[in-house]
């Protein structure tokens, strides 16, 4: 073992398959991967021979192929499940002088419900693409890279059966589920009879859990999944306790991991010219909390100045730029962190609420998170942010109609608020000027409209800002925060 380098933890934990089965498997925690791997001893039985050439789908072995299907060729419609994918796996190649066979249909999966699939048949092409030359790598990528409906040429192989139970170079297609986000119905299943060899879960921003669904009274549940929500694990441990360690484990791994994976997002800004303020200040996992009820998993980037939403870990520039959501923090406010007596909908302890100022109103989002730890740590760098964006961005303008003129209003968190005129060949003529300190009340119609009174002798300023004032209003309030935050005072 290399200098520097521990020595991986390892432990056996159940896997959950469907029907609520469990696969014991063997852990082995790395630096920066989960291995899996089978482990002798109870669950289902997954002999590496337990599959007959002639077993029709996923049903009983021995249950007879027809004979007038033999080297006919066949065209089958597979729609994928969300789960399982087509629910087959694959073994032969052009490597292995053998065509690419289906050497397993799960009961109840995709290619099984389909009733038309067996047990050594050959695939021949998948929605058109030629397999009949593929290695084997070739034809699992072929497969993955399928969409929701697949189309499979295949003609079973009767006078190739006997390389079922004398083979091991199986490889599982439905290993990789290709959920489009990591929206959390219910947690993740694999059925247990994938796991022929050891797979692998990269740990770099992986998202581990032990919030599953549905739940557990033991609290022996906990749940992996890769940055690109392709493998998924649902894990049980032997108890609460070993559950924790194991959450514990990972998320240490994963977290020594963060520093690199902030320095690659900050080389893709740079190099897709980003100005100044999109420096990565943090990257982790939050769960947001949807009106419906459920859940979803989503990735946040915090920069200087905004808070960016992904699905899944952004592997590209362009990726990087599309953003499931983007507040900017300047128009962002934190209104809760942590436990709140008699609200309901702030009853989870490890949660906080944000508000944004849009054009459109008021969008609210509850996040939670796994640990105190966490918590704490998502609270400080979201205040701090907003400070950090008001001192950074300094100015907001928005025009505005005042006494029936078209005008400008510019706040500027040292200068205060301008209200200023242009005429076309003219210069810019200010109608009013006054600083923070002289501000007594603001106030917003929550359409259009925004009152301010600065106490003199103009009484109560009435301005149209033609859209929702809510971003100007929150702006407002981050500029005053971070204006008492200068002084050494709680914000």
């Amino acid at each position: 073992m290399a200098a520097g380098r521990r020595a991986p933890r390892t432990g056996l934990l159940e896997l959950r398959g469907p029907g609520g089965q469990w696969l014991r498997v063997l852990l082995s925690l790395a630096e920066d991967a989960l291995g899996v791997s089978p482990a002798d001893g109870p669950g289902p039985a997954a002999g590496p021979g337990e599959a007959p050439a002639a077993q029709l789908n996923g049903g009983d072995p021995g249950s007879a192929v027809p004979e007038a299907l033999a080297n006919i060729r066949r065209t089958v419609r597979v729609v994928k499940q969300d789960v399982g994918g087509l629910g087959i796996s694959i073994k032969g190649g052009r490597e292995n002088k053998m065509p690419i066979l289906i050497s397993k249909i799960f009961k109840g999966l995709a290619a099984d419900q389909t009733e038309a699939l067996y047990v050594g048949d050959a695939i021949l092409a998948v929605n058109g693409t030629d397999l009949s030359e593929a290695t084997h790598d070739e034809a699992v990528q072929a497969l993955k890279k399928t969409g929701k409906e697949v189309v499979l040429e295949v003609k079973y192989m009767k006078e190739i059966s006997p390389y079922f139970k004398n083979s091991s170079s199986g490889a599982t297609v439905s290993w990789d589920p290709s959920p489009a986000t990591l929206q959390k119905r219910s947690s993740p299943l694999l059925p247990p009879k994938e796991l022929r060899d050891a797979r692998t879960v990269p740990l770099k921003m992986c998202y581990v859990s032990r919030k599953c669904l549905p739940t557990d009274p033991e609290h022996r549940y906990l749940e992996v999944c890769s940055a690109d929500g392709r493998v998924a694990l649902f894990l049980r441990a032997k108890d609460e306790a070993t559950a924790q360690s194991w959450l514990s484990a990972i998320q240490a791994s994963a977290g020594a991991l963060v520093p690199r994976v902030k320095e690659e997002l900050r080389a893709q800004l740079a190099g897709a010219g980003a100005v100044a303020g999109r420096d990565v200040k943090h990257v982790g996992w939050l769960t947001e909390q949807l009106p419906s009820a459920g859940t979803r998993n989503l990735l946040a980037v915090l920069t200087e100045k905004e808070l960016l939403l992904y699905s899944s870990l952004p592997q590209s520039r362009d990726a990087l730029g599309k953003p499931v959501h983007s507040y900017p923090l300047i128009a962002t406010r934190l209104v809760h962190s942590g436990p709140a007596k008699g609200s309901a909908l702030y009853e989870a302890e490890l949660s906080f609420a944000l508000r944004s100022g849009t054009r459109l109103g008021v969008q609210t989002h509850l996040f939670s998170l796994e640990s105190p730890r966490d918590l704490a740590l998502w609270t400080r760098l979201l205040v701090d942010g907003t400070h950090g964006a008001a001192e950074l961005v300094q100015e907001v303008s928005a025009a505005c109609t005042w006494k029936g003129q078209d005008c400008t209003l510019s706040i500027h968190i040292d200068k205060g608020f301008t209200i200023s005129t242009t005429e076309p060949g003219l210069s810019k003529t200010i109608l009013l000027q006054q600083p923070f300190e002289k501000l007594q009340m603001s106030s917003d119609d929550g359409t259009k409209m925004l009152y301010l009174d600065f106490g003199g002798p103009e009484g109560e300023i009435q301005l149209d800002l033609h859209s929702c004032p809510k971003t100007i209003v929150f702006i407002i309030h981050s500029f005053l925060s971070a204006k008492v935050t200068r002084l050494g005072l709680l914000a």
